[in-house]
C-alpha cells in the first residue's frame, strides 16, 4: 500500500514498533512522518512559565514515520488499496470487502466542459 494516501483523519493501524497493533485518528502529516491520537505518547516536563503557575509533567503525542503505519477500517483490518478509474474521468480509491469493491476517497473529479 502506498502511504501517500494517507490523509488527516484516516484511521490507521500501527504494524510496527512499541505501539504496535494500536488503532487511531491521524492528526496531522508533514513530510513522512504523521501524528496519530493516542499513539507514541511521550511525558514532557513543563516549566512554570509565570509566577504562581506550577510545573508539571504532560504526555504529548509525537510524531511516527508513515512507513509504520497501514490504513484501516472501523474494525481495525488493514485495507489494501487501488485507484479505480471512472467511465467520467474521475479517479478513486477503492477496497475489496468480500466480493465487491467499496469506495475510500475520491482522489479527482473532472469537469467536462
Amino acid at each position: 500500500m502506498k502511504q501517500k494516501w494517507i490523509k488527516k483523519g484516516d484511521k490507521v493501524l500501527v504494524i510496527s514498533g512499541n505501539d504496535r497493533g494500536k488503532v487511531g485518528e491521524v492528526l496531522g502529516k508533514k513530510e513522512s512522518r504523521i501524528l496519530v491520537k493516542g499513539v507514541n505518547v511521550r511525558k514532557r516536563h513543563m516549566k512554570a512559565r509565570q509566577q504562581g503557575q506550577k510545573s508539571e509533567i504532560v504526555e504529548i503525542e509525537r510524531p511516527i514515520h508513515i512507513s509504520n503505519v497501514a490504513l484501516c477500517d472501523n474494525e481495525g483490518k488493514k485495507l489494501k488499496l487501488k485507484v479505480k478509474l471512472g467511465k467520467d474521468g474521475t479517479k478513486e480509491l477503492v477496497h475489496l470487502s468480500g466480493d465487491k469493491e467499496v469506495s475510500h476517497r475520491i482522489l479527482r473529479k473532472t469537469v467536462k466542459a
